[in-house]
């Protein structure tokens, strides 16, 4: 998506409507700044208010997202590339998601290792600071093994090995399955089949 044309189309909007940045910002109920970062393409608005934007602009989702006003006999082929384009951008996070949780693990095991074992050798000198840095190393553990769970659960789908459907579980699912490397074994909610499931980034298949 081009940013600064879809803000250049905002600004446009706006003036057509007779609205102040400060004012679409009043309705919206956010801050001129805000409105300012979109038509400068700074940023993009957030998707929980792109409808209410769009109706106090009197344009659509899709024109919003193409930067212009569309024809009716280009509607569909833009609603399509806007949706395409779209769907690449949240899997393209979910993937930076993911490598972020890879490097996570793959940092904090060897400082978890190194702070087990210097707090047991520091509690032959000193016990309460070698018993810190156990818990301190614990706790550590801890929040990325949260930290890693809620990502595998949000970014991507886990992929049925029977039926095929690729599909988001519920968080309780995540947590309680037992697991190799990324895939999980679940009940599929479509099949109703355990298996292990493997985690993949798209919802359709190549």
């Amino acid at each position: 998506m081009d940013q600064e044309k879809i803000g250049k189309f905002i600004s446009s909007c706006r003036k057509e409507a007779g609205l102040t940045q400060a004012a679409l910002a009043d309705k919206l109920g956010i801050t001129d700044r805000a409105v300012s970062k979109w038509e400068t393409g700074k940023s993009l608005p957030d998707a929980s208010i792109m409808i209410e934007l769009c109706n106090l602009l009197g344009i659509t989702v899709n024109e919003l997202l193409t930067g212009e006003h569309i024809t009716m006999e280009d509607y569909k082929n833009k609603a399509e590339a806007n949706l395409l384009e779209m769907r690449a951008k949240v899997e393209q996070r979910d993937k930076t998601m993911l490598r972020i949780e890879t490097w996570m693990i793959f940092v904090s095991l060897p400082i978890y290792v190194a702070m087990v074992l210097i707090g047991s050798y520091v509690c032959k000198i000193n016990i309460p600071l070698g018993v810190a840095l156990i818990v301190l190393a614990i706790l550590l553990i801890v929040t990325v093994a949260v930290i890693g769970i809620r990502i595998e659960h949000d970014a991507g789908y886990y992929e049925c090995p029977n039926c095929g459907e690729r599909y988001v579980p519920s968080m309780k699912a995540v947590v309680m399955a037992p697991h190799i490397g990324r895939s999980r074994k679940m009940t599929c909610p479509h099949c109703g089949q355990k298996g292990y499931h493997k985690k993949v980034v798209s919802k359709n298949k190549e």
